[in-house]
């Protein structure tokens, strides 16, 4: 019996090495705003840009701050699975490349998510806890929102 439990462990030990060089996901970061992002593209204030930061960045723009466990397989494939994911849901870094309905469309959807606690998701809260949204948070977020959309709006019917 103990033969068998060395021997299982020992596999498990090599399994665990051995995934670590197989399919190792490409991590894209920056640090260097470029013109098509969000707060080159819109008005943004500091105080929604630091929530943005702090809630949304990491999945959802090209600044994404990879923790030391993305480098740990199997780990590391659902971290970059969702940063992929949210990345291809919406992007803040690459905010000039979709159409002006489909901005709106996204800043709705980011209200309605945050109010109904979809977003941030919980699965990244549990380790990133300074992720969390306070009512203030979602309240500034659709404030800003909303004027964002007013301007929209706006600039539908200058057109």
């Amino acid at each position: 019996m103990k033969k068998v439990l060395k021997f299982s462990v020992v596999v498990i030990i090599i399994a665990f090495i051995g995934i670590q060089f197989i399919n190792r996901p490409v991590k894209i970061t920056t640090t260097e705003i470029m013109p098509g992002h969000i707060t080159k593209v819109m008005s943004v204030p500091s105080n929604v840009e630091n929530i943005l930061k702090r809630s949304c960045y990491d999945c959802h723009s090209d600044h994404t701050v990879w923790p030391w466990y993305s480098n740990v397989a199997p780990v590391s494939w659902l971290v970059a699975d969702d940063v992929i994911r949210g990345r291809k849901k919406m992007n803040f870094s690459q905010w000039d490349k979709i159409s002006a309905s489909k901005r709106e469309a996204r800043l709705n959807e980011i209200c309605e998510q945050v109010n109904s606690g979809e977003m941030p998701l919980e699965k990244y809260l549990y380790i990133h806890t300074d992720a969390k949204l306070s009512q203030a948070d979602k309240d500034i977020l659709c404030q800003w929102i909303e004027i964002e959309l007013k301007k929209l709006e706006e600039d539908d019917e200058d057109n």
